[in-house]
């Protein structure tokens, strides 16, 4: 019998695996592909093709793991995707020497009820869920996908199956961007027809919601930012000069829970926009200086919408913010019967770029954002500001402006409801449920937790993400995506995953009977019907 299989075996995989600390950013997620390798390879089909085990490498070195079983008997191919790095611990307070073994913390919890909000004591009560760091997002969807390459083999399905590992999708999502490539080779090496990507992130409700979901799209992030310049004054003096963070107060209402970028699609809608950062950019220590140079960070969802589409909604609400803040100012202004400095105005990156380069010289631009990317210690979006920021220093008399610019990361939106394979695959996978469990699956068009899917499939139009290549300031050489493979990988697209709750909390538990007896009865009557269709 395939190794994984029963609901006991499973259990004690998954609890492997969350033992195995793989934190994004810690050497536990560098160390951990190579865990995994080992135990892949205990796995008979793979100790006689070694060959099939194969690692691939992100720009800083983490690596991921593409495990191949070929059937022989057909080109048909099941690619499965997941991610093994997990979010931090700190939240487990004085129990988070424990997040990483969820027997042990699942036991222990119980000495500590009181702590836990009520749902989540009643769940612990219950004797149905398994608490621990990563059990639901995502180590339980690997386990499930190696107990499946597992059995595929030791029972030579009639189809290919490509398991496929990843780092980092808890922060950019190097791994799978560099997995595209990987799985593009793979696909073209052994001439495969990839019929359906499977990823298996775990079904996310809001609180109080016990329904158990499967999708079949995964929604699109993207997140426009923008940097305010304003005019430096001492603070004796304060209508010498115009601060940044008076002009970001406009631009941050502006676009806050703005209704312009909701979308709706099958019913379903976006999330609104929301700032994820606010801050000047004076430095930590204390001046008499006002701030006159800040940077704003937004969230923003997507269903159809490009980059271009987004960029030119964004440009429209800074126009509106802009023409506020000029309003406001002058207001103020003839209030205090002083000139005004100027009017707020509004450029794009590349504009700004553009002037720069006419300015100083090419030459000389490359060389002050060369040493601005040089800054490892800094994350991608405080090196996309900080270009910018060198750039207008050296613009000034563009001022009071804001620049608009994409921060990373981006995450297409992908859907595949209305494919006729994913269509057959819901009702199949329904009925079974049903039939077998007494359970009830709903369809969701877009998984709403952002995905690695998002990477496949891709459908957009090249005028769509060159939007955001053109005004991403680390474009090329910190971050890239790899939209020309990705429009190759044309296969459609579902999440099935085990039920839990409270992912990226204290409280992240998973539901023991759906992940360890049900899931593998869905996943595997999914890839039965996949297999089997003409």
């Amino acid at each position: 019998m395939a190794q994984w299989q029963t609901p006991e075996e499973l259990e004690q995989l998954l609890t492997e695996l969350v033992s195995w600390q793989s934190r994004s950013w810690t050497e536990g997620e560098r160390i951990f592909p190579h865990h995994l390798m080992n135990k892949l390879t205990n796995v008979p089909y793979f100790r006689e093709n070694s060959r099939n085990l194969t690692f691939f490498k992100t720009p800083d070195g983490r690596e991921g793991v593409n495990a191949l079983y070929l059937s022989g008997r057909s080109r048909r191919t099941i690619v499965l995707l997941s991610h093994f790095d997990t979010v931090n611990t700190e939240d487990y307070g004085h129990l988070e020497n424990l997040a990483f073994h969820p027997q042990r913390l699942t036991e222990i919890l119980h000495d500590y009820k009181e702590e836990l909000p009520g749902e989540a004591r009643k769940d612990l009560e219950s004797g149905e869920y398994l608490f621990g760091r990563g059990v639901m997002d995502m180590k339980m969807g690997l386990a499930l996908h190696m107990s499946i390459i597992a059995r595929a083999s030791e029972e030579k399905w009639p189809v290919n199956i490509m398991l496929v590992t990843v780092p980092d999708e808890e922060v950019d999502s190097a791994g799978m961007r560099e997995a595209v490539p990987a799985i593009r080779d793979t696909q073209q090496r052994y001439d495969l027809d990839i019929t359906l990507f499977l990823n298996s992130e775990p079904t996310f409700q809001e609180l109080g919601d016990d329904h158990f979901y499967m999708y079949s799209g995964s929604i699109g992030k993207i997140m426009p930012a923008a940097l305010l310049y304003g005019k430096e004054t001492h603070v004796g003096n304060p209508m010498s000069g115009l601060t940044a963070n008076y002009m970001a107060t406009f631009l941050t209402q502006k676009m806050e829970w703005n209704p312009e970028f909701r979308e709706t699609e099958m019913g379903e809608s976006t999330p609104l926009p929301i700032s994820l950062r606010q801050k000047d950019l004076m430095g930590t220590g204390y001046s008499t200086q006002t701030p006159y140079r800040a940077q704003v960070l937004f969230n923003a969802f997507l269903f159809k919408r490009s980059a271009k589409d987004i960029f030119e909604l964004f440009r429209k609400t800074a126009e509106e913010a802009a023409e506020a803040c000029n309003s406001s100012y002058g207001e103020v202004c003839r209030r205090e019967d002083v000139q005004p400095l100027g009017d707020v105005q509004v450029m794009e990156y590349r504009e700004l770029l553009h002037y720069a380069e006419r300015k100083l010289g090419k030459d000389i631009i490359r060389i002050y954002i060369k040493e601005v990317m040089e800054k490892e210690e800094e994350d991608d979006r405080e090196v996309a500001v900080r270009i910018v920021d060198k750039l207008i220093l050296h613009c000034q008399e563009l001022g009071p402006v804001i620049i608009l610019l994409f921060a990373t990361p981006y995450y297409p939106a992908v859907n595949s409801s209305e494919d006729p394979v994913v269509m057959g695959a819901v009702d199949v996978i329904q009925q079974k449920a049903k039939e077998a469990f007494d359970l009830t699956v709903t369809q969701v068009h877009y998984f709403n937790g952002i995905s690695d899917l998002s990477y496949v499939n891709y459908n957009g139009e090249t005028e769509g993400w060159k939007a955001f290549e053109r005004n991403s300031p680390v474009w090329g050489e910190r971050y890239t995506i790899p939209f020309e493979d990705m429009e190759k990988l044309k296969a459609p697209v579902m999440n099935l995953g085990p039920y839990g709750k409270d992912a990226h909390k204290r409280t992240e538990r998973l539901h023991k009977k759906n992940a360890f007896q049900e899931m593998p009865v869905l996943l595997e009557t999914l890839i039965d019907y996949i297999s089997e269709r003409d």
